[in-house]
């Protein structure tokens, strides 16, 4: 793509204006306030909270209510609910909006994980017409002045699309923009995104904002994205584990600047030490907890440097920031960004499976109303999809 084809650097959702046109995808047990914070130092964009179950939200469970919190730096505050039962959904959204809590709430329906497609949630609620609209419709209605999104896959497998009437029903209902995620439930998030998927939504939905989710690893895959579809934004999920500077690089791609991070071993090993500091804030000072969770992200943050086994494995280990000090302390700051070694998909993949479903859930569009009363069943707290 040419400077000159390059779309507007900034996005509008309703009222709010970000910079870029890029959001942070809600990853639970990853978009922590802290990762946040961290990855808003590197770049603009809408940095949304992990997903919240509506019905825990709504019952005030201490986790619920420490995950919705945000740094007095983050604006504007992004926060994804996930529901199943309209009156639980809608009660979360008038809680969120009447406590002052949120700028922003996402609605999440493009979970893949089997514990919730099996009651009917995430990414097979749509195929329930009048479900996921009477869902949509009332969270829209209760969140008044605050702008409310979607967020949805393709449908459940290629033989149970749900995207282009959900995304027409969300369009009636009002929501300040629509962003697929351009798999179905049963690829999980095996092989390639289908970005003509992304193409087709933006072609059928014309006044509300598209954004398009699915393999940008790079800010070139995100401008080739918005060149291929025309969709007005980006949504990045796996693609930041352990590079939280990808956001410098899409915000600097998006206003035409040939830039692109190509950090150090010492720059990374500082990327690395100042989320674990964040996350030390996040847990309330208990360092040993706050290491325990930055685990996960040793390997991500030094994908393709020459850190050898045993470090790594260290670093899986420590249990305060001095150690992770002591082990930073023995790499070589100077080592040059390893070029193709560090890029590329990151996260598990996982392979196509046939989704878990509610017993004859594809038989009808219609809920049955003998259903109705186990969908809370559904509300647990997994992976934004």
């Amino acid at each position: 793509m040419s400077i000159s084809t390059l779309p507007s650097p900034g996005l509008s959702i309703g009222p709010i204006d970000v910079a870029s046109p890029v959001v942070l995808a809600p990853m639970a047990g990853i978009t922590n306030t802290a990762y946040r914070r961290l990855c808003r130092e590197y770049g603009a964009g809408l940095y949304v909270s992990e997903m919240i179950t509506s019905r825990a939200l709504v019952e005030r469970t201490p986790e619920s209510m420490r995950l919705i919190q945000h740094h007095e730096s983050e604006t504007p505050r992004s926060i994804q609910l996930y529901g199943v039962e309209p009156n639980t959904v809608a009660e979360a959204v008038t809680m969120l909006v009447a406590e002052d809590r949120a700028d922003h709430i996402d609605l999440n329906f493009g979970c893949p994980v089997p514990k919730v497609t099996r009651k009917g949630g995430g990414s097979a609620l749509p195929w329930k017409t009048g479900l996921f609209r009477e869902i949509v419709e009332r969270a829209v209605a209760a969140a008044g002045a605050v702008p409310l999104t979607v967020k949805m896959r393709k449908g459940i497998d290629s033989d149970h699309l749900t995207y282009l009437e959900a995304a027409r029903a969300a369009q009636g209902a009002g929501v300040a923009s629509i962003a697929l995620h351009a798999r179905t439930a049963a690829d999980f998030y095996s092989g390639t995104a289908d970005w003509s998927a992304i193409a087709t939504l933006k072609e059928t939905i014309s006044d509300v904002p598209i954004l398009g989710n699915g393999d940008i690893w790079s800010a070139a895959d995100a401008l080739r994205m918005v060149d291929e579809t025309g969709c007005d934004g980006v949504v990045v999920g796996r693609g930041c584990l352990g590079r939280p500077w990808l956001f410098g690089d899409l915000a600097a791609a998006f206003r035409g600047e040939d830039l692109k991070a190509e950090p150090t071993l010492g720059e990374v090993g500082r990327a690395f030490r100042r989320h674990a500091e964040l996350m030390v804030e996040f847990w309330s000072g208990d360092e040993g907890r706050a290491c325990r969770d930055m685990r996960k992200h040793v390997a991500w943050y030094f994908k393709g440097y020459p850190v050898g086994g045993e470090v790594r494995a260290a670093l899986a280990l420590a249990d305060s920031l001095q150690e992770i000090d002591d082990l930073l302390a023995t790499m070589n700051p100077d080592e040059l960004y390893p070029g193709e070694a560090a890029e590329g998909p990151r996260g598990r993949a996982g392979s196509p499976k046939r989704p878990a479903l509610p017993d004859r859930w594809l038989e009808s569009r219609d809920l049955d109303e003998a259903f109705k009363a186990e969908l809370a069943a559904a509300e647990l707290h997994h992976s934004g999809g």
